[in-house]
């Protein structure tokens, strides 16, 4: 079993926090300051969840540096009172860096019971696959 340390819990919260206050700001018609509270908690909340090293090394890799860029740059545009702009330029960071565990978190949902039925409808499950990808895919 994974031993789990208080500072990951503690991330964990913080992150989840931090995507809460991200959903309330953009249902609230892009509140720049909910958003750019939900950036900093998911950013810190992220950095305590893996670690402020592999965090950094996540951002920084060199094949990942056009999302980094338009991840903190969506950031320092929300944090500058441009809020739609920024999610847009952010929003596509976010897809561009973590599209590559989108195939393995719709693996795990799919095995969840009530939701699982539901993903693995006809009609979503296309849907889901366009977005997804290819579980088996190579990642570059």
């Amino acid at each position: 079993m994974i031993q789990i340390t208080d500072i990951q819990k503690l991330g964990v919260g913080l992150a989840g926090f931090g995507i809460s206050l991200l959903i309330l700001g953009v249902l609230l018609l892009f509140d720049k300051g909910l958003l750019a509270i939900g950036n900093i908690l998911f950013i810190s909340g992220l950095a305590c969840v893996i670690g402020i090293q592999r965090t950094l090394r996540f951002f920084f890799q060199v094949q990942k540096i056009k999302a980094t860029a338009c991840f903190f740059g969506g950031i320092v545009i929300v944090l500058l009172g441009w809020p739609l702009i920024g999610m847009i330029f952010e929003f596509y960071g976010f897809i561009l860096l973590f599209s590559g565990f989108f195939p393995v978190a719709v693996n795990f949902l799919r095995r969840v019971p009530i939701l699982g039925t539901f993903l693995n409808l006809p009609i979503i499950s296309g849907i889901i696959e366009r977005f997804a990808g290819d579980a088996h895919r190579t990642m570059v």
